[in-house]
């Protein structure tokens, strides 16, 4: 028997004045899915939650909760109590010996809030203390449906990692979840569904990021779109999926061989060795160089120590480390915006240099946003050679109609970011220094921002704390360790996250129970189960694909036909009966 959703909608339409935000949707979410919302800034993904979480009340159209059910929410926009502490927010004011008494209270409270004093007001806290703080209140809540808008804003690399993890425990205690997010390794790791807002519609698609990609792309091949630029957007996601998403890495080899097949012919990103050649003829031998660089903040705290750095035409480096660990200040080094306490800092002779900063204040309210470009430049030659009106240029980052001769003041947060990026993008630089670009960008943004560095010839570096962004456009990674250091990462991100853990003291092993070495047992065999069980699919995929090979070669004999079609559906039904066996050993196997 089927287990009631916990949310239905029913015909939900919504509009803002003449402009249809949602028309006619209907969906519904159960117990244990974890669904990624996804679309562009503006087209309903927050006004569809509102909506299912009832803050929206819908202009026709209707939803019900299951009864009783418990509701937690995390907004962008934080609410504030004066006199409010960190315990009152985090743990509904329970004193030590109570929270403490939940060993899950325990773990977030441990990696989310240490080092936060419990009893301090949040008003004094940083925007990513308060974030974290929200998160905890929420995890410990034990709420049956979460519903979180850009969870991962302010969290590094390492927080983001934990808190996935924890979501999918969650899930697998069959917590629902809505989850809005520009953060796609985030959403990969851990949605089971994926629904896209657009054009006042929602389609949804089964699986994490990776998968949605995967299945929009065949939807469009199938439908035989003619939307040549998005098509190439997506072509150039795929490729990335190829080269190692992590959620494929979890996947059973039968459906590995699937997407591998779809996107068999799919070309590399970028030509790195034409970039290269093009980078050189631009900037020459000599980029930046740092020499004995140290940075010292207050008295004692060292940000970099005696770093010595040479970067060269071409480069693509990504920078990690966690919050205050100093890649603003060295991205500000490298701008020369700041002086380091000692050492030497050297620019190239033909280098020209852009800083996108986390800050949007250098862009001025009262102009319309098309004068605000066309000052910068009428029109730009991009990388291919070809020349693209900045009309072109605005449409491609989202600026349209009306909004070309809106004011900036009046821009969103997300419209602002694109507009800053794309004034340092037109004016044509050959040295992109880019602090946390993907802040408030959503995720079709982000895909036309990396399409654009593709064919970028010139020396990027990136700090960022969204994972996928990183690995997506740049080379190599190095991360700033929080003791002056900053090394490379050859083993990238995963290198990065392995090294965080182990810095951390483990706590001590307890002795192991009856019922510690019964949960092994049963995780060993779990295992066990869910390879046989591949093994088996792997067989029946094998047979189905013999008859379908012989239903082409019967097209005509239609007695012959129906009885393939027979064994065809025979052999389906006992697929599905299959993965669903192997979707239940394959949880249990991870614990």
């Amino acid at each position: 028997m089927v287990a009631p959703n916990l949310v239905n909608a029913e015909h939900l339409t919504k509009s803002y004045g003449t402009r249809i935000l949602i028309d006619d949707v209907s969906l519904g979410l159960g117990a244990g899915e974890v669904v990624g919302v996804v679309g562009r800034n503006g087209d309903g993904k927050s006004t569809l939650l509102g909506m299912l979480t009832g803050v929206v009340e819908p202009d026709s159209g209707r939803v019900t909760r299951t009864g009783g059910i418990s509701l937690g929410s995390l907004t962008q926009v934080e609410h504030l109590v004066e006199g409010q502490t960190v315990r009152d927010v985090a743990l509904a004011s329970a004193p030590d010996h109570v929270w403490n008494s939940d060993g899950r209270n325990r773990a977030v409270v441990a990696h989310f809030l240490a080092g936060i004093d419990l009893d301090a007001p949040v008003t004094e806290l940083s925007g990513g203390e308060r974030r974290r703080t929200g998160l905890v209140g929420l995890m410990t809540a034990h709420h049956d449906l979460l519903v979180l808008d850009e969870p991962t804003n302010h969290l590094d690399v390492e927080a983001v990692d934990w808190l996935a993890k924890h979501l999918v425990e969650l899930q697998n205690r069959g917590t629902a979840m809505l989850i809005v997010s520009h953060d796609r390794w985030f959403l990969d790791a851990v949605c089971t569904k994926t629904w896209e807002v657009h054009d006042a519609v929602v389609d949804a698609y089964e699986g994490g990021y990776a998968a949605y990609v995967l299945a929009r792309a065949e939807r469009a091949r199938q439908t035989a779109a003619n939307e040549a630029r998005r098509q190439n957007l997506i072509r150039k996601e795929l490729a990335w999926l190829r080269r190692g998403a992590p959620a494929r890495t979890s996947k059973p080899k039968f459906r590995i061989e699937v997407a591998n097949e779809l996107i068999a012919d799919v070309p590399e990103p970028r030509d790195k060795f034409q970039l290269a050649q093009f980078s050189s003829a631009r900037l020459g031998k000599e980029v930046i160089d740092l020499k004995n660089v140290s940075v010292t903040v207050g008295a004692q705290r060292v940000l970099l120590h005696d770093l010595t750095w040479s970067i060269g035409p071409g480069d693509r480096i990504g920078l990690v480390g966690v919050n205050g660990a100093g890649k603003s200040t060295l991205l500000r080094l490298m701008s020369r915006e700041l002086s380091p306490t000692s050492g030497i800092v050297r620019h190239g002779k033909t280098l020209r240099l852009a800083h996108l900063s986390q800050h949007v204040d250098e862009l001025d309210d009262t102009e319309q946003v098309l004068a605000s470009v066309n000052q910068l430049r009428e029109e730009t030659r991009l990388a291919t050679g070809r020349t693209a009106s900045t009309t072109n240029l605005l449409e491609e980052f989202g600026f349209r109609g009306n909004k070309l001769v809106t004011r900036i003041g009046e821009l969103s947060g997300g419209e602002r970011r694109r507009l800053q990026l794309l004034r340092l993008l037109i004016a044509e630089p050959n040295v992109l220094l880019l602090d946390e670009p993907t802040n408030d960008l959503d995720i079709d943004t982000l895909t036309v921002l990396e399409d654009y560095l593709d064919t970028w010839p010139g020396t990027l570096i990136v700090a960022s704390h969204d994972r996928y962004f990183l690995e997506r456009v740049c080379d190599v990674q190095y991360a700033l360790r929080g003791d002056g250091s900053c090394v490379l990462l050859p083993g990238g991100m995963d290198q990065y996250l392995t090294e965080r853990q182990a810095a951390v003291a483990p706590a001590p092993a307890p002795h192991p129970q009856t019922g510690q070495v019964s949960e092994q047992a049963r995780l060993r065999t779990a295992r066990k189960q869910a390879a046989r069980l591949e093994s088996q699919l792997e067989k029946l995929s094998i047979e189905i694909k013999r008859v379908h090979a012989a239903m082409v070669e019967q097209a005509s004999d239609y007695i012959a036909l129906a009885t393939l079609q027979e064994e065809l559906t025979g052999l389906e039904a006992r697929c599905a009966e299959l993965e669903e066996a192997w979707l239940t050993a394959a949880e249990i196997a991870q614990g």
